[in-house]
């Protein structure tokens, strides 16, 4: 495993999260093995040689907890299609799980490259979130896989029936429904949604809209200053979280 720095930009106000009630669903067990988990590109959270990576991710989430308030939206935004970002949106969907009256959904998001259900070894021929968009019969519980983690599920991107992807189906009325639907359904879930790379389209910026925080993925020593600049400048300044520098790609 490599390492992995970053940093949150100042918050301008540090709201306190509230102490949700626990439910059945915290005591569903995990399954993976630690070779499994690394196996899938999870660090192994129980393996002491990777503490510092889990203490790093931790560490995020305990920020990212500090500058929102309630069961928030995140956008894990890559700066490109190099810097690992489904590696970190998926190790902080899992570090949320650490406390076990929170659970985590991973939304993939990158409809033209998705990973995350290969990734994670996850037969997804049900459909994900693509057809969801598409087909007004597909129900939403349908399309939530399990992990292997305690407490985090996953939609796949999915397959489109018609091949011709576009930016907007982030902003249909379907995308939104579904983001309202999976937030108040329950108030200890908290949600993230892989993004595609920023440079070369508009589909991250489009994505901002519906997140309430934006994290943004620099690959360490791969994106130069000015690329995580023309990056960060697609964002509302008060979504940005900060930068996760990332090694992991």
């Amino acid at each position: 495993m490599n390492d992995l720095n970053h940093h949150a930009a100042e918050s301008v106000e540090k709201m306190s999260v509230d102490d949700h009630r626990s439910v059945v669903r915290r005591n569903e067990p995990t399954t993976l093995t630690p070779s499994q988990l690394i196996d899938r590109s999870f660090i192994p959270f129980a393996d002491g040689a990777n503490r510092h990576l889990v203490d790093s991710f931790r560490e995020l989430r305990t920020r990212l907890l500090a500058i929102s308030n309630d069961n928030f939206i995140t956008l894990v935004a890559p700066v490109s299609p190099t810097c690992g970002g489904s590696f970190v949106a998926r190790n902080l969907a899992l570090a949320m799980t650490f406390d076990q009256s929170k659970t985590a959904l991973l939304i993939d998001c990158n409809l033209h490259h998705p990973t995350q259900h290969t990734t994670m070894k996850i037969d997804a021929s049900k459909g994900g979130l693509i057809n969801y968009l598409e087909d007004p019969e597909v129900n939403v519980e349908s399309m939530i896989y399990g992990t292997g983690v305690a407490r985090l599920k996953l939609i796949p991107a999915g397959k489109s029936q018609f091949g011709d992807l576009e930016a907007e189906y982030f902003m249909s009325f379907r995308m939104r429904l579904l983001l309202d639907s999976l937030r108040s359904s329950y108030k200890d879930r908290y949600i993230f949604l892989d993004s595609p790379p920023i440079l070369g389209a508009p589909d991250a910026r489009l994505l901002s809209e519906l997140a309430d925080v934006v994290v943004l993925v620099a690959g360490y020593g791969r994106n130069t200053a000015a690329d995580i600049a023309a990056a960060a400048a697609n964002f509302d300044p008060l979504k940005f979280a900060g930068v996760v520098f990332n090694e992991n790609v």
